[in-house]
């Protein structure tokens, strides 16, 4: 069983579902060469691949392609389904830096033959995730600067700003579909950057105001 908490709070939450927000940011989309979705891309990871800061992300046999993307986690507080747009930011309870690690090879070559590419985003360790700081020490959850390094050098380095769908919207368009509960976990989408890493490599994400995250690579 996966837990996280708010820094301040002696709350704990047991997660439940990692919902994942996919083509968010126009650069990033811009270079995979995807095209701008109309409707929100959403794809979900299981709580069994959170890992911790400090801890390692393991590359599975099958891959020779890992990358980084570096997201905003939102922490959901309370059941919600079909929640209105003016109300979903009620729903959430924190803010944390996740890292959503991702096996390109094997998502391409699943994509071009039309079959589901869970195995590339829901591996286990393919979620590094940090703490988690309350949704009322954030005063706006869509200007935070967002960065991630590499062993050292900076390869992601953007601000939240940019996000296409702002949470209320990614909330909204979720709920509709996945009804959310306490602990569940929105991942938002990441800024252009990613690239591919090195068994051995340290990663360092970080989002202003929110925290920090480093962990290897094995």
């Amino acid at each position: 069983m996966q837990t996280v908490h708010i820094l301040s709070s002696q709350k704990v939450f047991r997660v439940g579902k990692i919902v994942c927000l996919a083509r968010n940011y126009a650069d990033h989309i811009k270079e995979l060469g995807n095209e701008v979705p109309d409707k929100p891309v959403l794809f979900i990871k299981p709580a069994t691949s959170i890992i911790r800061d400090g801890e390692n992300v393991v590359i599975p046999a099958y891959s020779n392609d890992c990358h980084y993307e570096v997201e905003l986690a939102v922490l959901i507080g309370k059941f919600a389904k079909n929640v209105a747009e003016k109300d979903a930011m009620s729903h959430v309870a924190g803010y944390g830096v996740a890292i959503d690690m991702t096996l390109r090879d094997v998502q391409s070559e699943l994509k071009a033959k039309g079959l589901p590419w869970e195995i590339a985003k829901g591996f286990d360790t393919a979620c590094p995730l940090s703490d988690f700081v309350a949704a009322s020490e954030v005063e706006d959850p869509h200007n935070l600067g967002i960065r991630l390094s590499v062993d050292g050098m900076l390869r992601q380095d953007a601000s939240t700003a940019l996000m296409m769908r702002r949470i209320p919207a990614i909330v909204q368009a979720i709920s509709a579909i996945f009804t959310l509960e306490e602990g569940d976990i929105i991942l938002t989408g990441t800024p252009a950057g990613v690239g591919s890493v090195q068994r051995r490599s340290r990663l360092r994400a970080e989002i202003d105001k929110v925290g920090c995250l480093e962990v290897g690579v094995k």
